[in-house]
């Protein structure tokens, strides 16, 4: 049973920084490329951050510049620093695989940005 779960969520100012991590347990970690989504309220869950099993990484517009993946295989963990936070970012936060076969979903972790 695959287990996703993600912490370092929190109540920051705009402009502030945080860094999320999830920590995947229950299969080999490494040879998937990973993924960090958001939820905001009322709204479709969708894609901020990819991460692909060697490395390469891709953004969504909205965050380009201002977030980053990473992951450390050996810890299987995936992490996203966001930076230059936006009242806009306010969400919960999720890790899972990038792609169409995902893993159950985590409880995420809440974030969000006083304007």
């Amino acid at each position: 049973q695959v287990q996703l779960v993600e912490s370092g969520g929190g109540l920051v100012q705009a402009g502030g920084s945080l860094r999320l991590s999830c920590v995947a347990s229950g299969r080999i970690f490494s040879i998937n490329a990973m993924a960090w989504y958001r939820q905001a309220p009322e709204k479709q869950r969708e894609l901020d951050a990819s991460i692909t099993r060697g490395g390469s990484t891709s953004y969504a517009d909205s965050v380009k510049g201002r977030f980053t993946i990473s992951r450390d295989n050996a810890k299987n963990t995936v992490y996203l620093q966001m930076n230059s936070l936006k009242a806009e970012d306010t969400a919960v936060y999720y890790c899972n695989r990038w792609g169409l076969v995902k893993d159950n979903w985590g409880q995420g972790t809440q974030v969000t940005v006083s304007s």
